[in-house]
């Protein structure tokens, strides 16, 4: 059992999160293996003994311009605080209409909760069945001496125009960029510049699928570039 008062200083709302969420974990190949408090499964002292692998979602959602919505996540976050990161990055819990298996359901409906728990986006404008899952990838991040992920994370990507009212316990600020613009914002957190820093996760699916993936967002053929039998070792 974690240590409550051990966190007294943490922020109130991302502290009832912590330890009311449970996280699915999952073997490397995905296999649901048991499940455990979102405070247990971030913990680097518990990462690495090797147990707490969990599965992930990020959503990369696109307006009708094509042009990707980002968030810079809270101040309050426990991990990776005031980082820029994808759309909405998450996890689906352990609970009956998050744990379907079927066309990847119960990871579909995890991303409809928080990006409306988050974002303020209505479910009524990102359909459960609008989300293109396009891969799947594991890694391992360290946030700060205490804290840090490891992930199964899913890729899901949408095409919609949608009514986005930011939720100030998880968001510090949003924007939508297009290709150029986020190569800007990649020169910049690689130089230091502004005090700009990435998700560590965002910037493994920046280097090594996002641009490419882009192409098949502008020309609708997202569908064509799915491969949800890979599971990506990016450690």
């Amino acid at each position: 059992m974690a240590d409550v008062t051990a966190d007294s200083t943490m922020d109130a709302v991302q502290r009832r999160l912590m330890f009311e969420d449970e996280c699915i974990l999952v073997d490397e190949n995905d296999s649901v293996v048991d499940h455990d408090t979102k405070y247990n499964c971030h913990l680097m002292e518990k990462i690495e003994t090797g147990k707490m692998l969990h599965r992930a979602f990020s959503v990369f959602l696109f307006n009708s311009k094509y042009e990707l919505l980002l968030q810079q996540r809270s101040a309050t976050k426990v991990t990776f605080p005031l980082v820029w990161t994808n759309t909405c990055c998450s996890h689906p819990l352990y609970r009956d209409s998050e744990l379907i298996e079927e066309n990847i359901l119960g990871v579909r409906n995890a991303a409809q909760r928080k990006l409306l728990d988050e974002l303020g986006i209505p479910a009524d404008d990102v359909p459960v069945d609008q989300f293109t899952p396009l891969g799947r990838m594991l890694y391992k991040a360290p946030s700060d001496g205490k804290w840090g992920e490891h992930e199964l994370d899913y890729l899901l990507f949408t095409v919609r125009d949608v009514s986005v009212h930011p939720n100030p316990d998880e968001v510090a600020d949003v924007t939508y960029v297009n290709r150029e613009q986020l190569k800007e914002i990649l020169r910049k957190a690689d130089a230091g510049e502004e005090g700009l820093k990435l998700s560590p996760w965002f910037r493994l699916v920046v280097d090594n699928f996002l641009f490419k993936w882009w192409d098949h967002v502008e020309k609708g053929t997202l569908n064509e570039a799915a491969d949800m039998k890979t599971i990506h070792k990016l450690v």
